[in-house]
């Protein structure tokens, strides 16, 4: 057996893949060789909201290259282990590298270590790959993450942001990524609630999505006729869930009712 595999020095997957097959990681050469430009299918948008107890990440399902809608059902938000989750926006194909190798990552830290990492340390671990990939978002392959966690030690979720160099930059209360994220952030800030419930902070998130799809070609509203809805995580101390799409398609329901009568969205009062 290769001594790769019983002895990696080093608690990093990635850095063992680099070691004993980095033909698999992304590279500078696969860069340049990569078409790019607007045939290159993007991700948008991805919204995520604390909550009592927990945090909340929502995104709508599109992918487009340039004007053309490419996929209708493309999903961006991921589980990356039992009180985390990321959602991608920039380059399709290379966010769902990105969160896959992310996961790996985590599971062989937690295999070697005999623990988890820390929330922080989830962060930096994913902001070392972002900035591992820069050669490649120089070329045009961009890739930037929202990363949300249940943070066991604080008792609350966190939330942070990261840009092509790296980062983190933790975000307090709600954050948005993508094309739709100025006109998401918005509504965040209209119907935030601190200490809200999570099935008050999807709310908020699926209004987000809806605002930010009404305003931007680039995100996906939801799509009642072939029943495509967000991808909806709930992250508490019981850890990850994926709400199952019976119970979003309901929410959305509720949302598009209250939006007959009311266009542009429940409104917050003036104090």
């Amino acid at each position: 057996m290769n001594h790769l595999f019983t002895n990696t020095g080093s608690s990093s997957f990635t850095e063992f893949l680099g070691a004993y097959a980095p033909n698999l990681l992304p590279t500078r050469e696969q860069a340049l060789a990569a078409p790019v430009g607007d045939q290159i299918p993007h991700a948008t948008t991805i919204v995520a909201v604390t909550c009592a107890g927990g945090v909340v990440m929502a995104g709508d399902r599109r992918a487009t290259s340039g004007n053309i809608i490419s996929q209708r059902d493309i999903e961006k938000v991921f589980r990356t282990d039992d009180y985390s989750c990321m959602g991608i926006a920039g380059t399709a194909s290379m966010g769902l590298e990105v969160a896959r190798l992310f996961r790996v990552e985590l599971e062989h830290y937690e295999k070697t270590e005999g623990r988890s990492l820390s929330t922080e340390g989830k962060a930096q671990r994913l902001a070392t790959m972002i900035r591992g990939n820069l050669g490649m978002a120089m070329q045009g392959l961009a890739v930037v993450p929202l990363f949300a966690a249940y943070d066991p030690n604080a008792g609350k979720g966190r939330i942070f942001s990261y840009d092509v160099g790296g980062g983190p930059y933790e975000q307090h209360d709600h954050h948005s990524i993508g094309s739709g994220s100025i006109f998401a952030r918005g509504s965040l800030k209209k119907l935030y609630r601190p200490g809200s419930t999570p099935r008050d902070a999807v709310l908020a998130c699926l209004h987000a999505l809806y605002d930010a799809a009404d305003d931007d070609s680039a995100t996906g509203g939801p799509d009642v006729t072939r029943k495509i809805w967000p991808v909806v995580a709930v992250i508490t101390e019981d850890g990850f869930r994926r709400l199952p799409d019976e119970e979003v398609a309901e929410l959305v329901q509720s949302m598009l009712e209250g939006r007959m009568t009311e266009p542009e969205g429940p409104t917050a009062p003036l104090r």
